[in-house]
């Protein structure tokens, strides 16, 4: 489902959708969410499945958030554990550094872990994805990722991803057991959904035969020096005239995926704007997805920084 879009101001066009998937390749529900709220304080999400809107209280002016998540359709629970990550954000304060952004979310984390585990009438815990860029009045844009979700810029012809997916291939580079090109591989070139994190659900970073309550945050100094730069929670100096792709796994599941997602630049750069854009990737799956692509839910939120006259354009990331 498409909304109308937000009012995000002279600094970024920004746009979201979500479904429950593409063509025949269709799941029972949609347990993807998004959320958007702009510099007003005005927050769009999905709640029972449907767009919802909703004023964010005491929001500062000029201050905006983004984010995508994908609930775990194989564990109870999926969907609501995504609105419940969603709609939790929304109580969430502006945050202008990382420090601050990742002590709110990681205490939402643990709050919403706690409430699953008194309503949630099963032993699987729920889980979701959450891939969210901070985006204050000044200076670069602050992520914070946990999941397989991904960020992509899409720039000069290239779409370069700019998060880590948390699966157990990464556990396996971080103990150095894995090559570069073999990481490559196994997590943008083939399929394989497992996953070793996920907000609510914990880690398996830690001890890989137990699934531990914290988040475990990837920081550089633990990573092989080739995915160092590419660290789930730091500063991005978002560049005018690139595009930001922040969308859940449904659109790379399939073998081959990094040559689909090659083809995102060609798709993508000549739309005039980012609702054009969102709709052009919907198109695609629905017209000519990847081969051998597998059904699941797909959501994609498209962010293009607009330079200003008045703004100083900080360098690129």
């Amino acid at each position: 489902m498409t909304m109308d879009p937000l009012d995000f101001g002279p600094r970024f066009d920004v746009a979201a959708r979500s479904s429950d998937g593409a063509g025949e390749l269709r799941r029972p529900e949609n347990q993807d969410n998004y959320l958007m709220i702009d510099p007003h304080g005005t927050a769009a999400f999905l709640a029972d499945q449907r767009p919802r809107r909703q004023r964010v209280a005491g929001w500062t002016e000029g201050h905006a958030r983004v984010a995508v998540l994908d609930g775990m359709g194989g564990h109870v629970h999926g969907r609501e554990a995504a609105e419940a990550v969603a709609t939790g954000l929304l109580a969430v304060p502006p945050c202008t550094t990382v420090t601050e952004l990742s002590r709110h979310l990681d205490a939402l984390h643990t709050r919403l872990q706690h409430h699953f585990a008194r309503v949630a009438h099963s032993p699987l815990r729920p889980g979701t994805t959450l891939t969210l860029l901070e985006l204050p009045p000044h200076g670069p844009a602050l992520l914070y990722h946990v999941g397989d979700s991904r960020l992509y810029e899409i720039a000069g012809g290239h779409a370069s991803v700019l998060t880590i997916d948390h699966v157990p291939a990464t556990a396996v580079a971080m103990a150095g057991l894995l090559d570069e090109r073999t990481w490559w591989q196994q997590v943008h070139g083939e399929h394989r959904p497992v996953i070793a994190q996920a907000f609510i659900l914990g880690n398996s970073f830690d001890n890989p035969a137990v699934l531990a309550d914290p988040l475990h945050e990837l920081a550089a100094r633990e990573l092989p020096p080739w995915l160092a730069p590419l660290h789930d929670r730091r500063a991005i100096a978002l560049r005018p005239g690139a595009a930001y792709v922040l969308a859940t796994d449904g659109f790379w599941s399939c073998a081959g995926a990094n040559h689909w997602v090659a083809r995102w630049p060609a798709l993508l750069q000549p739309c005039a704007s980012a609702a054009a854009m969102v709709d052009a990737l919907f198109h695609e799956m629905e017209t000519d997805p990847p081969s051998g692509l597998y059904a699941d839910n797909l959501t994609a939120l498209v962010l293009r920084p607009l330079a200003t006259p008045d703004e100083t354009v900080l360098p690129g990331h």
